[in-house]
């Protein structure tokens, strides 16, 4: 036990503020369609086709590269173009807000710093890590808690900023969250580290990844976007129209994303691509997955609140309250401990330097 405690302690120490940081910012991501005040963005969805196909060619026109439309979350189509810019138009095509890079959207930089901490691909695998970091916490934070389980305390904040009350606080308010920290560290890294979760999800069956989208040949004028929103809604009349990808670089083909009833992805996984003429190539429908791939398709959802409506939201609010509470305060007792202690040995040393001398 006592080594389970030095390594839990000390790991902590070093790591507790990366992961506060997490839990801040996922708590925040959690709400951020209600805090998006823009005009519009409470407004009822109004899923017309015929709309919708004429927004998404005005946006295109505009050099849109990603067009996701308004959804019961947040009622404002919101445009992704290159190098980072974008806009968001009400649902009657007007715009009522653009940028030309993240910083000047707070939703925009919070889930970069959430899931990259602004370093893309690395920063993604820090947070992977510190992830691994708080789920081994989590079970060895369990484990120790079960030997001094008769002191626990119903408490949200800890009595006093010293290190016994900290202690006592991480402790009981750890125990309290640790399903919920639990539930989140292990959807965090099954999207981060997506081989060790086929692993995982084995005896359910092998993970289907999506295929690479179809190249076409680049379209002469205008494409017939309508077309291809129509086209994807007679195929799926129940889906739900999402997203629409113009040919970029990380996608050379047109696909309309949507979502089905069944589907906990808020963007949906089925997808139906065309070239510049609205001629289909291909259909991905998760109806025809596995079960492996349908579980992991749910972890997106469940990680940001996005199922289970405002208990769950409340849920994950909870989780990332805790972490930061859980990582803020244990890192800040750790060092301030080991400060005072030092202070401490100083005139101890310097007593002992005196007598022998």
């Amino acid at each position: 036990m006592k080594t389970l405690s030095f390594l839990h302690r000390w790991s902590g120490g070093f790591i507790g503020l990366l992961l506060a940081l997490l839990g801040l910012t996922g708590m925040i991501l959690v709400w951020e369609d209600t805090w998006i005040s823009l005009p519009g963005a409470h407004d009822p969805v109004i899923g017309q086709v015929d709309r919708l196909a004429a927004i998404s060619e005005r946006a295109a026109a505009d050099g849109a590269i990603r067009i996701t439309f308004a959804s019961d979350a947040i009622g404002l189509h919101q445009v992704t173009k290159d190098g980072g810019a974008g806009a968001y138009l009400n649902q009657a095509g007007a715009t009522v807000a653009t940028w030309t890079s993240q910083w000047q959207r707070p939703e925009l930089w919070l889930f970069d710093l959430h899931h990259h901490l602004f370093s893309g691909e690395t920063g993604e695998i820090v947070t992977g890590i510190a992830g691994g970091f708080g789920l081994l916490f989590v079970i060895t934070g369990s484990i120790l808690w079960w030997r001094s389980r008769r002191a626990f305390r119903w408490r949200l904040l800890p009595g006093k900023l010293q290190p016994g009350p900290l202690v006592a606080h991480h402790r009981d308010i750890g125990i309290l969250v640790a399903p919920l920290l639990l539930v989140s560290f292990l959807t965090g890294l099954s999207m981060v580290f997506p081989s060790a979760t086929r692993v995982v999800l084995s005896p359910f069956g092998s993970i289907q990844r999506p295929a690479s989208p179809p190249k076409i040949e680049p379209a002469q004028g205008p494409a017939p976007l309508g077309m291809m929103l129509r086209q994807a809604q007679a195929r799926f009349p129940k889906g739900e129209l999402r997203r629409l990808l113009l040919p970029s670089k990380r996608s050379p083909a047109y696909a309309v994303r949507m979502r089905q009833p069944f589907e906990w992805n808020p963007n949906g996984r089925t997808a139906v691509y065309f070239d510049g003429s609205a001629k289909l190539l291909r259909v991905d429908d998760p109806a025809t997955t596995n079960r492996a791939t349908a579980i992991n398709e749910s972890f997106y959802s469940i990680h940001t609140g996005r199922s289970g409506g405002l208990l769950w939201k409340l849920a994950m609010t909870l989780s990332g309250l805790g972490l930061t509470l859980l990582g803020s305060l244990a890192c800040w007792s750790f060092w301030v401990r080991r400060a005072r202690r030092k202070t401490a040995r100083r005139p101890l040393e310097g007593l002992t330097a005196e007598l022998a001398a």
